[in-house]
Order: C-alpha cells, then structure tokens, then sequence
C-alpha cells in the first residue's frame, strides 16, 4: 500500500499559496484493509475514508467509466491494481493531477508543473468532457487564477462549448450549481467566473435570467444607444470585490443593474419606488438555485430599489422611511451596513449631488437621524395606542429627516 499527496494542495504550494485542505490517494489497498487500520468509511459505496487522527481525506485509487448523464453516472472500478497514473488521468486539470510521495518527490505525468509556469488551464484527458461540474470549476479556476494571468486552453474551452451543446448542464442539480457559484463569486476576480460561463455558451443552460440579461443589455446598447448596463455590472461586481468578500454584497451588487434592461413608464410612477418586473429574473435565479434567503433578499432590495436609490436626492423622505422600514433596518441593521458600498453610477443625472458622496455613506447618514426615533421620544407615551404608535413613531422620523435634509 502506498499513499500520496495529490491535487489542490500540491498547485497552491508551488504557486505560493497557503495550503488549507489536504487531499490523499491511496494505492494498492482495499476497503477492508482501510477499515483494519481504523479509518472511517464515507459513503458505504465510495471509496473514500476519513483519516483516525488527522480526518484528513484518503480515497482508494480509482478509475471511472460514464455510463448515463450528468455528473452522476459513473461506474467506478478501485480495485487494488489501479495505479497512481489511472486515477491521475481522470482528474480535470493538469494542474490538479500532481501527486506527492512520502520523501516530497513531485508525481508530474501531466506537465502540470509546465502548466503552472505557462499560467494556462488545460484539460488532462478527453475524459474530461464526461463530467459536465468541471464547466463550472474551470470557470471558477479562471476567476481564482486570472490575476496571475492563467487562460484556458483553446481545447479545453472547445470540449467545455461540447458539454454545453450536449446539455449536459442540465442535469447538475441546483446545489451543485450554487456551489460552484458560491466560490466563483469569493474568489479574486469573480466578473471572470461569467464571462467565461458566457464564452462557453453556458450561461443559457445555467444562469437563463443572466443570459438574458447579456442579449437585452447588447440590443440595448447598440439599438437604442443605452448605456452598457452589463459592463456597468461587470465593473461594479470587480470593484466591490476589492474591498469585500462578503457573499450577499457581491451577488447582489452584480445582479442590481438587471433593473435598467426595463423601461419604466413615466405615467407609471410607483415604480420608481420599487420595480417588480426584473425583480421577479432575480427571484426565478435564486429560487431555482435554492439560494440562501438572506442573500435572495439583498439581491432583491437591491435590484428592485435600485431606480429609487439612484433618485434618492429627488425622492420625498416618506419614500426614504417606507424604504428604511421595508428593508427592516431597524431590527436588521447589517442589511444597511451592506449598502455602503453602493455608488451614484449615473452622476449625469443628478445635477444637485455633493462631489465625493457615494451612496452607501448617504443612505448611513440619513439613517443615523432617525434610528434613534423610538417610542421614548414621544413627549406623552400615553397618548397612543397600538397602530398609532407605529404611524406616530412613522410621522417623528419624517419630520426629522426632512429638517435634516432641508438645513
């Protein structure tokens, strides 16, 4: 029996990063053999046991055969006659096909090593094609790598076009797909984790609301000379990326500008308070995804408010309240603390704004003057009851906010 060290944490070493996981293959040895020496079984099925003392992951030497659809239909042989090259091959990359003995020695059948100096990302097999995930991760690698300049192979960017014309996509199942999502938009560059989804024809079979939110910002651009709302995003999601990793600001603060793609009728004009029609693109994406509730609602706020928040200096400080109370500030003040980052990204528009005040900063202050407002600050508590001490309280945070804004 023999053990190596193999894949991620083997790139990241040599790439100079710090290494958090560590992943083992273990050659020559059986599932009963494993289990006398004290490891952990995962799955009764699948080959992989968790180590007695360091819980680390060790996995049989395996090969896999398709047989169905999806990243599910696979035959897996782990027999003890597997070699380190057979369960090499059927890994994705060839930067993650390395392996590590036990005196340090580097495995390299792939060039893996040549890889990382080249800063290229490319397939190791043609097996690579039978797993339609590895779209997502190679997309996600990009969006990880692409600061040190790593492209993907023209290959391997043509066997991802062949899993998305097969649709294959469609048989990964929304955890999976918000998985990979998830790590795409907490890497380095996460703007480059949709363009190539784009470039690859995936975004269709994946992300249909996103999709078409590329076609309308292009016709929209081009055929009615509108502003690029998708570069608008493109920028927004990088440049918010910069100075925070934060998950629900970074997903939210991307899909916002999906509420330009619409026109709004001026005779319609509640809707420029809150705009239902590419809210529900938005609510479709993260309900199919099953994406986590509070950053369904961050996206939600922050695209069907985005009108209202752009005109904020125009709206009535009764809107700007009924806004407060919607995005339930008072109890949820870390709902407000995700909005500092928001700019005004159309200042043509706004002829009266002060320079060097962004949104978020805005939105703080006028909410620093009235989130004190409370039930206390009625000179006779006594003198209301039940839905009057709401509309009372409603009616004290008005009139400070518009004496605020009027000084």
């Amino acid at each position: 029996m023999k053990i190596y060290l193999v894949g991620g944490s083997i790139r990241d070493r040599l790439l100079g990063f710090p290494v958090h996981d560590r992943d083992w293959v273990v050659v020559g040895s059986t599932p009963e053999k494993m289990l006398k020496k004290k490891y952990q079984q995962v799955g009764r099925d699948f080959p992989v046991f968790i180590h007695p003392k360091t819980h680390e992951e060790y996995a049989l030497a395996r090969t896999e055969k398709k047989h169905g659809f999806g990243y599910t239909g696979f035959l897996f042989n782990f027999s003890p006659k597997i070699t380190l090259k057979d369960d090499l091959i059927r890994r994705d990359l060839t930067i993650n096909a390395m392996a590590q003995d036990n005196y340090g020695n580097i495995i390299d059948f792939f060039n893996g090593k040549r890889d990382l100096k080249k800063r290229v990302l490319r397939h190791v097999s043609s097996s690579f094609q039978e797993d339609p995930l590895r779209v997502l991760r190679v997309a996600r690698f990009a969006a990880t790598l692409s600061h040190l300049g790593f492209y993907i192979a023209k290959k391997t960017l043509f066997l991802m076009k062949l899993i998305c014309m097969r649709k294959e996509l469609l048989y990964l199942t929304p955890e999976r797909v918000w998985n990979e999502t998830k790590k795409g938009l907490c890497s380095r560059n996460p703007h480059i984790y949709f363009q190539v989804l784009h470039s690859c024809n995936a975004l269709i079979y994946l992300f249909p609301e996103i999709s078409f939110f590329y076609k309308k910002s292009f016709l929209c651009h081009f055929f009615m000379n509108q502003k690029n709302f998708l570069r608008y995003s493109f920028f927004e999601l990088s440049r918010v990326s910069r100075v925070t990793n934060n998950l629900d600001i970074r997903f939210a603060y991307f899909l916002q500008f999906i509420s330009q793609i619409y026109s709004i009728s001026k005779l319609n004009i509640k809707n420029y308070f809150f705009y239902e029609k590419p809210v529900l693109l938005v609510k479709s994406l993260c309900r199919r995804l099953k994406v986590p509730k509070e950053t369904q609602k961050i996206a939600i706020f922050l695209c069907g408010f985005h009108n209202f928040l752009q005109m904020i200096e125009l709206q009535s400080s009764e809107l700007i309240v009924n806004f407060f109370n919607i995005i339930d500030a008072w109890r949820k003040p870390d709902r407000l603390n995700k909005l500092i980052y928001l700019n005004f990204y159309y200042k043509d528009d706004l002829k009266n704004l002060k320079k060097n005040i962004t949104l978020g900063k805005l939105l703080k202050s006028m909410f620093s003057i009235i989130k004190n407002i409370s039930i206390n600050s009625f000179v006779n508590k006594n003198l209301f009851k039940g839905i009057e001490i709401k509309n009372e309280l409603y009616r004290l945070r008005v009139k400070a906010l518009n004496i605020w804004r009027n000084k």
